[in-house]
């Protein structure tokens, strides 16, 4: 990585000087694009692949260099990374992993604790970027089984695999950047793994607090327009705690059935006996029938907990294995044959091929076993079928309406241990064998789409084009600021505020590495500032090593914008998030860092030794 950098700067310099014209019409598209972002009327990456391309055609970038991001491995890892994280939604072990790691939180600030301590520890270790991209998936599923809002938890989540990454030598790519640097310079030790950790540790202690301070004003508390108990489909539903499953013995509250959005414990059938307004203390047993109240998409939830499957038996008698099934609604209509019939007297499963998992009738509950329930025109009811079950009945006219529920089949619960070790192989191959995060991305993977626990079309479906395509474009934008000497020329600028006082040397040095940080991307901020502040601290007669470190720090430590850092992009749209969000939360944070780390650094690494 470095020897790249190295060459493509050597490349850059020996090249003709552009015209000064490039420079200010680069940095002129760059503030239009975050002037356009603040004002929140265009997709972020429409404006960015606008910015790129409106670069292309004044001859600032050639069709090389602007498409040139697309072959970036940390894009392509996170594409990689989807198709991984994708495996462990179908086997369900994004549950599992939520359920382990973050618990069940009373408030929102104990939400955010337990999930940042955790994940800042394990950032230190390992790679932040699969870490964010694995736990994305389990905090939005966690956040809605406890009834939390995702906005308030997916920027602490990004901005807790930062803090951890400051904190040892292999947390982030960057650090190791700036090591490979320092590693050339003359007469140099080379930098210990927890020598950043000096300023890495109190930035990561001050930066969690800050977030569980101030999140409750600073974050947005966004929330679906239309509540989920508004919507007028509330269906009934019947699932059974499997005999040796894993919810047998535990409580309501234990199995994380208590709380879930959109969707209530009715009652329990127990043998015949039937226990109504359910305790959370209530211990579940082997058999029991539990009949649910609630939407749609909770239902999807409910029918993803391992442990519980529909209570009617039809389910397995349906041709297509069960993981190769979806739901689907279907409105039943006034022409359809089984109307003023049960379920299990119409035969409905022989019929249509499909089993009737729940029916929603006007919003009323339907108190009987889904079997005996006589349709009526109007019924909506929640199928489990193969899913061309939607195409070969779309023109049925015993249906007045037939949809497909997206992301519904059941999960392979038989493959989650498979999917954990998988990942968990990634995770040690990329930390302690050196293996590539791409390299291990690809295999994990591979593995993933080969053991089944996703199937190719998932895979495929998996991938966020738009979260790849503003990656890719902010490379370009990045590029456009190195070729055109626009980034170099205002770093002089800038450090030459210094004059002759090292300390203020520092600060600006910070200053200027941030700023481009959260411009174009950290690595090469770091290697754009890294020769300038050695020149300077060469001028001054000091130690470079406080001007190395907070290098280090102000190239990690990115929070005030999305395209800053990966991780930041890559919770943008799960948390439903606005480029100003960013702003609010994050500038006030690189503040604190900055400060935290100027004020540390030279009293760790003296400027005269």
């Amino acid at each position: 990585m470095l020897h790249s950098a190295l060459t493509i700067l050597a490349q850059t310099a020996a090249a003709p000087a552009p015209p000064a014209w490039h420079a200010w019409a680069t940095v002129g598209v760059i503030l239009l694009i975050l002037a356009l972002l603040i004002w929140n009327r265009i997709s972020t990456d429409v404006l960015i692949v606008g910015g790129v391309t409106l670069l292309v055609l004044l001859g600032v970038l050639n069709t090389r260099e602007a498409v040139a991001g697309m072959a970036n491995e940390g894009m392509l890892t996170v594409a990689v990374l989807f198709v991984v994280v994708a495996g462990l939604q179908e086997t369900g072990g994004v549950t599992w992993l939520g359920q382990r790691l973050l618990g069940r939180p009373k408030t929102i600030v104990g939400a955010q604790a337990r999930l940042m301590i955790p994940v800042a520890f394990f950032s230190a270790f390992m790679n932040n970027t699969p870490l964010v991209a694995m736990l994305i998936p389990a905090v939005s599923e966690w956040a809605k089984q406890h009834r939390l809002s995702v906005s308030k938890l997916m920027i602490p989540l990004s901005y807790a695999a930062i803090f951890g990454g400051t904190c040892t030598l292999i947390g982030t790519s960057t650090n190791l950047v700036v090591s490979g640097m320092w590693s050339q310079l003359p007469d140099r030790d080379p930098i210990g793994m927890f020598d950043i950790a000096w300023v890495g540790i109190p930035c990561c202690a001050v930066g969690i607090a800050y977030v569980l301070i101030f999140s409750r004003w600073l974050l947005p508390d966004r929330k679906p327009p239309i509540s989920p108990q508004d919507d007028p489909r509330a269906y009934t539903v019947e699932m059974t705690v499997d005999p040796g499953g894993p919810l047998i013995g535990k409580t309501i509250e234990e199995a994380g059935l208590r709380q879930l959005s959109g969707l209530f414990l009715a009652e329990i059938d127990r043998q015949g006996q039937v226990i109504p307004a359910v305790g959370p203390q209530e211990r579940l047993l082997a058999g029991d029938r539990l009949v649910f109240v609630g939407i749609v998409d909770s239902i999807v939830d409910l029918h993803r907990v391992r442990g519980l499957t529909p209570a009617t038996d039809q389910v397995f008698k349906l041709d297509a294995p069960r993981a190769q099934r979806c739901l689907i609604e279907a409105v039943v209509s006034d022409s359809c044959g089984l109307v003023g019939k049960t379920i299990r007297d119409g035969q409905f499963r022989k019929v249509y091929n499909a089993v009737v998992i729940a029916v929603a009738r006007n919003g009323e509950r339907i108190r009987k076993k889904i079997g005996d329930i006589i349709l009526k025109p109007g019924d909506t009811l929640l199928l489990e079928a193969h899913p061309n079950f939607a195409e070969q009945q779309r023109n049925n006219r015993d249906f007045y309406l037939v949809s497909r529920i997206e992301n519904s089949n059941p999960p392979r619960h038989e493959k989650a241990v498979l999917a954990m070790v998988i990942l968990a192989g990634m995770i040690a191959a990329v930390t302690f064998l050196g293996v590539s995060t791409l390299v291990g991305a690809m295999t994990a993977a591979g593995l993933m789409i080969i053991t089944r626990c996703v199937p190719g079309h998932v895979a495929r479906k998996s991938v966020d084009w738009q979260v790849l395509v503003v990656i890719a474009a902010s490379f370009a934008l990045g590029k456009a600021l190195e070729v055109t000497g626009a980034a170099e020329s205002i770093a002089h600028s800038l450090i030459g505020l210094a004059a002759e006082n090292p300390w203020t040397s520092l600060i600006i040095i910070y200053g200027v590495t941030m700023l481009f940080t959260e411009l174009i991307t950290n690595n090469a901020a770091a290697v754009l500032v890294f020769p300038i502040a050695y020149s300077i601290s060469r001028q001054l007669d000091v130690d470079f090593t406080p001007y190395a470190m907070s290098i280090m720090m102000a190239a990690s430590a990115s929070f005030s914008t999305p395209i800053g850092y990966q991780t930041n992009l890559m919770v943008l749209g799960p948390g439903g998030y606005k480029f100003t969000d960013y702003f609010r939360v994050g500038i006030p944070l690189n503040l604190t860092m900055w400060a935290i780390t100027s004020c540390i650094a030279p009293l760790i690494w003296p400027f005269h030794p």
